[in-house]
């Protein structure tokens, strides 16, 4: 079925990426990771992720969950709106309550040595760990993945949560730790909701396909 091949593809090329960073992590310290990811930046690298990293922010799956419910059916909706509801209530848990101590790299700007910093922007300080905008990157992309159910656009939305996550490192808005707990998080929590509104026994709910606000045919 293409939507399982869309998910599978999206899971695969998720930990292809996720391998390399984590194989990073655990043999370079958090600093001196940070520092080599950002040792030289381009101006159009700048440019492109100051403003693509907002493709993450909160309002923009919230609004595409809304149209989905308009053009779209009630399970599309849940589909997008849980997954990255869910995720986003249990990353700022974490960030805020368990590890509500783990500071942004701005706070280590002087260890961090002559590294490269984007301009123009608003450095958070606190609540590092992990990371929401890559949570509802990888949420959001794979909740999308499962509704256009094409295996091709499955990759699609892998390398597009890749990339928004990345952009949270090369922003020195977070460290890549925390970009890996968000990418897991927000997969995850995708990957039950998919479950429980695709292939379960509550899949076969009838207004589930509802279409609110299309006239019936």
């Amino acid at each position: 079925m293409d939507r399982s091949r869309a998910v599978g593809w999206f899971v695969v090329l998720v930990v292809l990426m996720a391998l390399p960073a984590i194989f990073a992590v655990s043999t370079t310290g958090q600093l001196e990771l940070h520092a080599r990811i950002n040792a030289e930046h381009s101006s159009a690298a700048d440019w492109f992720f100051k403003w693509s990293t907002h493709l993450a922010d909160g309002v923009v799956p919230a609004v595409l969950a809304f149209l989905l419910l308009f053009f779209k059916d009630v399970r599309s909706f849940l589909m997008l709106g849980l997954s990255t509801g869910l995720s986003a209530v249990l990353t700022q848990f974490l960030k805020r309550v368990v590890y509500a101590d783990h500071d942004r790299p701005v706070m280590f700007r002087e260890a961090l040595g002559e590294m490269a910093w984007v301009s123009d922007i608003d450095l958070h300080h606190h609540f590092s760990f992990p990371s929401g905008h890559s949570t509802a990157a990888f949420s959001m992309c794979l909740a999308l993945a499962v509704i256009i159910a094409r295996p091709m656009w499955g990759a699609a939305m892998a390398l597009l949560a890749a990339v928004l996550g990345y952009s949270r490192v090369h922003l020195s808005q977070h460290f890549t730790e925390d970009v890996l707990l968000g990418a897991a998080i927000g997969t995850l929590t995708g990957l039950l909701v998919h479950v429980w509104l695709y292939r379960s026994s509550f899949a076969g709910k009838a207004w589930l396909n509802a279409r609110p606000f299309q006239p019936p045919k």
